[in-house]
């Protein structure tokens, strides 16, 4: 296994940890046996299938329509190879993330995302498997590889991975931080600079009037300043309540993964236009 892979994995793990001593990794408030399907099968699948499939199929798309392009940007300096990365990728995946909250058919495979009523390292990888499969960033990623990021894209992918993982971690590393007034303006430039569990609890909350809640923006995976760039951004230093999703019917383990290959029937009554499915 790849050096980075292995990196990524130890801050994965060091989050189980965390979570089993502090915060209770294999219960969580109101989760269901659906929860915990729904999560090993798009966490396994991912990890094993899609991603290795999109990068390979990214860099493969790239040496046929450039076969004299492999490499041609090592010699770049690093900072121009990581702007790349970010605009390809990072940015790509903050668009990507911000229509799957606007569009009715993106937003279906996304939901199993916000499904949960918790949040945890557990939920990282929680999405129905198309929506990683057609995730622009991905496919970007491995035609930048094939032109020469290999090693940069390595360390990229190690920071970027431990920022969305301390994100959606509900072990709260900014919390304390927030609290030492000597500190207050670092952590202002820190919670508009990369996603915080702050910043991306919000987005994850259940409950739109409840001061905090803010699923139709704090999109951002690595950086957050993408939200305060393009004007998506809420800081309030707080955290919902409550998570989950709202105003929508129920859902099956089979629809959150796989739809719309398999879809639920039943009857439901129409839901509110407030609904985090409905376009803005």
């Amino acid at each position: 296994m790849k050096p980075e892979y292995l990196a990524v994995l130890a801050v994965f793990f060091t989050f189980v940890v965390l979570e089993i001593l502090l915060t209770g990794f294999f219960r969580k408030p109101g989760q269901t046996r659906d929860d915990v399907w729904v999560e090993l099968v798009s966490g396994f699948g991912l990890i094993l299938l899609i991603q290795p499939m999109a990068v390979f199929g990214g860099g493969l798309i790239a040496s046929l329509v450039a076969p004299q392009a492999q490499g041609m940007l090592a010699g770049w300096p690093v900072l121009a190879q990581l702007a790349l990365l970010l605009i390809f990728d990072d940015l790509s995946q903050y668009w990507w993330h911000r229509a799957s909250h606007s569009l009715p058919w993106l937003y279906k495979l996304h939901r199993p995302h916000h499904n949960a009523e918790y949040l945890s390292i557990r939920v990282v990888y929680r999405n129905n498997l198309f929506y990683y499969m057609l995730m622009p960033g991905l496919w970007a990623s491995g035609a930048l590889i094939y032109l020469g990021l290999g090693w940069v894209y390595a360390a990229y992918l190690v920071v970027k991975m431990s920022v969305i993982f301390a994100a959606h971690s509900d072990v709260r590393w900014d919390e304390p931080l927030y609290r030492v007034k000597w500190l207050s303006p670092l952590m202002w430039v820190v919670e508009r600079t990369i996603s915080t569990p702050a910043t991306h609890s919000a987005h994850h909350g259940k409950h739109g009037d409840d001061g905090v809640t803010h699923y139709k923006g704090n999109f951002g995976n690595l950086l957050f300043f993408w939200d305060v760039l393009f004007g998506t951004a809420k800081i309030t230093r707080r955290y919902p309540a409550k998570l989950g999703v709202e105003n929508l019917p129920p859902t099956s383990v089979g629809e959150q993964l796989i739809w719309p290959l398999i879809r639920m029937k039943i009857e439901t009554a129409p839901v509110s236009t407030d609904a985090v499915s409905e376009p803005e």
